[in-house]
């Protein structure tokens, strides 16, 4: 995580959006990508100094809606087999069948739940393409699930960002208390240790 941190706080605003958009998309694609992570660090980042919490959220919306979007298309073209036999990855045993179910009773409502699920969300849009969901309706339902869940992450993650220096000056100005209070744990525990090997040699 230290890593994808550095990396991010080292690119400009431009291609820090364009990181965050191949992520968001990505995720569509490749579930066990991290994607919640990388965003959460570039709102992060965008805090101090390198954007702003709208553009984070855009520039993840984009990517995101792209990369559903383009899952949906070929659910749509080609079918669940096809999907099945290209993406294994994104049909985790179980979870394709009670999407479906959820389809042919709540329709675009499952739509909607279903992508707030962080391990079934990426079969949803392929799903709903080839079970035959119109495309209007689906948009809108990833859209409004995406929307709302990216921009708890980047709401969150920006005030962590903007209220880091703040946070760290008053960690550095309770250190000595944190260290005794530390030191006195240490204490405590040794002389509880101690005490019950004495104890049990009687």
């Amino acid at each position: 995580m230290t890593d994808i941190l550095a990396w991010l706080s080292s690119l400009p605003e431009p291609l820090l959006y364009g990181a965050l958009i191949l992520a968001a998309f990505a995720e569509n694609i490749f579930p066990p990508l991290p994607a919640d992570t990388v965003i959460a660090l570039g709102a992060f980042v965008a805090a101090r100094g390198n954007g702003s919490a709208v553009g984070v959220w855009t520039a993840t919306m984009i990517g995101n809606i792209g990369g559903a979007m383009m899952m949906y298309g070929l659910g749509h073209r080609f079918g669940l087999p096809w999907l099945m036999q290209r993406f294994p990855s994104l049909f985790p045993a179980g979870a394709t069948q009670r999407i479906t179910e959820r389809f042919k009773t709540q329709g675009v409502l499952a739509v909607v739940v279903s992508r707030f699920l962080p391990g079934v969300r990426a079969v949803v849009p392929p799903l709903a393409g080839a079970m035959g969901i119109g495309a209007v309706r689906a948009l809108l339902a990833m859209s409004l699930a995406s929307g709302a869940w990216y921009g708890l992450v980047c709401v969150l993650a920006f005030r962590a960002g903007a209220n880091a220096d703040a946070l760290l000056a008053r960690i550095a100005g309770q250190q000595r208390t944190v260290g005794l209070v530390a030191a006195a744990i240490v204490v405590v525990v040794v002389g509880t240790v101690w005490w019950r090997r004495t104890r049990g040699r009687r």
